[in-house]
Formats: structure tokens, sequence, C-alpha cells
């Protein structure tokens, strides 16, 4: 590979194309990359599924500063992993209403971490606040990701459990 490959800076527009990604509901860019081809039967899984899953999927995951990946919450746990761009912060409320941020990105000495997790049944979103940046990050749900377990937020009933979480969850909902 030629040095000047390696000497082009990247942009969110380089991620989407080269790694074909599209338009996600919550906001953002994604593309699914794996898919176990093994399932879980309905009987295996705790009452909150509605079905077999797959035992895990992964995708891509891009945002950028102008946009948010709007506070959703999914029935299983998922673990976001950074790759490449400026850190992302994720924004978790637990199911007891607490508040927490994570920094994700590449920097420790800065507070930033490579891997997160969140619990399943959290809502949770995400900012990249550098100014025109980006993140591209990867997320591994088990078990395996399925629309039907992803719930967008409703601003209203957020504000009405969470009201002491009133300026993030005006910031991440629509």
């Amino acid at each position: 590979m030629s040095t000047e490959a390696h000497s082009t800076p990247r942009t969110a527009e380089y991620w989407i194309d080269r790694l074909r990604l599209s338009r996600h509901p919550e906001g953002g860019y994604f593309r699914e990359t794996y898919r176990s081809t093994e399932t879980i039967s309905p009987a295996a899984l705790p009452h909150r599924y509605g079905g077999r899953r797959s035992i895990s999927t992964a995708i891509y995951y891009l945002l950028t500063d102008g946009e948010c990946s709007g506070l959703h919450r999914v029935k299983s746990d998922e673990v976001w992993h950074f790759y490449a761009g400026s850190p992302l912060t994720l924004h978790i409320i637990n199911e007891r209403g607490d508040y927490a941020q994570i920094a994700l990105g590449a920097s420790p000495d800065r507070g930033e971490t490579l891997q997160a997790t969140v619990k399943a049944g959290c809502w949770f979103g995400a900012t990249v606040d550098p100014p025109q940046a980006y993140a591209l990050a990867g997320c591994t749900v088990a078990p395996g990701f399925d629309f039907a377990d992803f719930q967008l937020a409703h601003r209203q009933d957020l504000l009405q459990l969470y009201p002491e979480h009133r300026a993030i969850i005006e910031r991440l909902t629509r």
C-alpha cells in the first residue's frame, strides 16, 4: 500500500462510501456486517423476546457532529467499539432513572474507552461533540439485534418519567 493512501485524511463521507453505510432510523449511518446463522429458540430466551433470535449481530455505525443517535432502547446488551474519528459520547438513562455518560474513543488518558456496554433496557443515544467531526464505531448485540426489539424514545414519555434529565432528553429526541 502506498504511503499516500495513509496521508489522506479520512472524512465521514469517505467511510460512508467505503463501508457502504445507509441512514439509520435513530440517526447516523450503519451497515450490518455480521448476523449469526445460528439462532436461539424462543423457549431458551427471556420472555421479553417475541421469537427466535440470531445468537449475535454486528454493525458499523457512523455519527457526525451535526446529528445525534436519538434516545432508544433494545432488549439485548449492546457492546460499542471505537474505530476511527473523534470521540463519541454515549448518554445512558438506566431503568432506575440514573444518567451516565461514557466517552468512547482512542485516548484512555482523557477518560475514553475503546469499548463500552449498554445494558438491555437502558435508554441511550450518542453525540459527537467536536465541531465538524465524526466517529466511526461498531456495535455488537447478543442475542442478535432485531428491529422488533428496538424502541425509539418519545420525548414527552421520557420527560414524564425522568424530568430531572430534561436537557439531555430534549437534545436526543425529536
